[in-house]
C-alpha cells in the first residue's frame, strides 16, 4: 500500500540512507572529476576547499606544490536497471505492444552527468525469481541501484514484490503532478540503496533530479547536493493541479531574467529542449505573465 507524500519528505529520507563514500588518496591524473575529501594548503594557506570538485585547474596547483597524489572520494558505483516484458531496446523493429526502452539510457547517462560511474541493466523478467536474480548479481557492484519499470503494465508491482523479499521497501505516491508511484530502501547484505522510479520518461527523469541526484551528490560528499535556482519572470500564463506541486520544463533565457514554459507538457522532446523547471507550489493553480517564478536552473551555462 502506497501513502502520499511530499518531495521535501520523501528526500530527507533518501539522503538518511546514504553517506559519503570513504576517501582514499588517488595519483593526480585518476583524480580528475572526483572530489575533493580534505582541504589542501600550501604551508599556511588554503589553496583547495573539500567538497569541490577536481578539475584540471586543482590538478596543475597540486603538482605546483608538490603533491603527487590528492584526497578523493572515490566515484559512485550506480546500477541502472529497467525492467518490462514488452521493452525493446532501441535499433528492433517493434511489434504489437511493445515499446523501446527508454528509462535505462536516459537515467544511466543522467548519473554519469552528476559524476557517478553507471552501470545499464536491462533486464525482461517473466517474473519475481528471475528479477531478484538480476538484482542480487549487481549488489556487487552497486553504491546505489535505480530501478523503472514499464508504463502501462504490472512490472511496478513485480519490482515492488521482489525488492520487498531482499530487504526493507517503502512506496509512496509523490504529491507532484503526473508522477507516481516510488519505492525506496536499503536491499541485501550490505543495506545498498535502492529507488524505483515511474515507468513513465518525463516522470521518472524530474524524480531523478529531484531525489536520487542528490543521493549521489551526497555519496560524492560535494559541498552542494541540489541544483541551483533563482527567481525570473514568467514569459507566459500557466496552470497547475491543486494541491500537489508541479515542475514544468522551460526555457530560460540567456541573462536569467525570464522563463519561458514550453508549449507541450506531454511530449518527451521537450525534455532534451528545456534547460529549466519552473517549480510551482502546492497552493498556485494560475500563474500569469510576468509573475517571480522559482526556477530550477538544469544547464550550468546559465549560472
Amino acid at each position: 500500500m502506497s501513502e502520499a507524500a511530499r518531495v521535501d519528505e520523501v528526500l530527507a529520507s533518501l539522503l538518511e540512507l546514504c553517506r559519503p563514500l570513504e576517501p582514499f588518496d588517488m595519483p593526480l591524473l585518476d583524480a580528475h572529476d572526483a572530489t575533493l575529501a580534505e582541504d589542501i594548503y600550501a604551508g599556511e594557506r588554503l589553496v583547495m576547499k573539500a567538497g569541490s570538485r577536481i578539475r584540471s585547474t586543482q590538478i596543475g596547483l597540486a603538482a605546483s606544490i608538490g603533491l603527487d597524489h590528492l584526497p578523493t572520494r572515490p566515484h559512485p558505483r550506480v546500477v541502472v536497471i529497467s525492467a518490462g516484458p514488452d521493452l525493446v531496446e532501441p535499433g528492433v523493429p517493434l511489434k504489437a505492444d511493445e515499446e523501446y526502452e527508454t528509462n535505462s539510457w536516459l537515467l544511466t547517462t543522467a548519473v554519469r552527468e552528476v559524476g557517478a560511474v553507471a552501470y545499464r541493466v536491462h533486464s525482461i523478467p517473466d517474473d519475481e525469481s528471475q528479477l531478484q536474480d538480476v538484482i542480487e548479481d549487481q549488489l556487487v557492484r552497486a553504491d546505489l541501484i535505480i530501478i523503472s519499470g514499464e508504463r502501462h503494465d504490472d512490472s511496478f508491482d513485480l519490482i515492488t514484490r521482489t525488492l520487498e523479499k531482499i530487504g526493507e521497501i517503502k512506496t509512496v505516491e509523490l504529491s507532484i503532478e503526473s508522477s507516481g508511484r516510488h519505492n525506496f530502501g536499503t536491499i541485501g547484505p550490505d543495506k545498498t540503496p535502492v529507488v524505483t522510479l515511474p515507468g513513465d520518461p518525463i516522470a521518472a527523469y524530474i524524480s531523478f533530479e529531484l531525489l536520487v541526484r542528490p543521493m549521489i551528490r551526497t555519496m560524492l560528499g560535494t559541498a552542494t547536493i541540489h541544483r541551483p535556482s533563482l527567481k525570473a519572470k514568467l514569459d507566459k500564463a500557466i496552470t497547475s493541479k491543486s494541491g500537489v506541486r508541479s515542475y514544468v520544463r522551460a526555457v530560460l533565457s540567456e541573462d536569467g531574467k525570464s522563463v519561458t514554459p514550453l508549449s507541450s507538457q506531454d511530449e518527451q522532446a521537450t525534455l532534451s529542449d528545456a534547460n529549466s523547471l519552473i517549480a510551482i507550489s502546492e497552493s498556485d493553480t494560475k500563474l500569469s505573465a510576468g509573475d517571480s517564478v522559482t526556477v530550477v536552473v538544469l544547464e550550468r551555462r546559465y549560472i
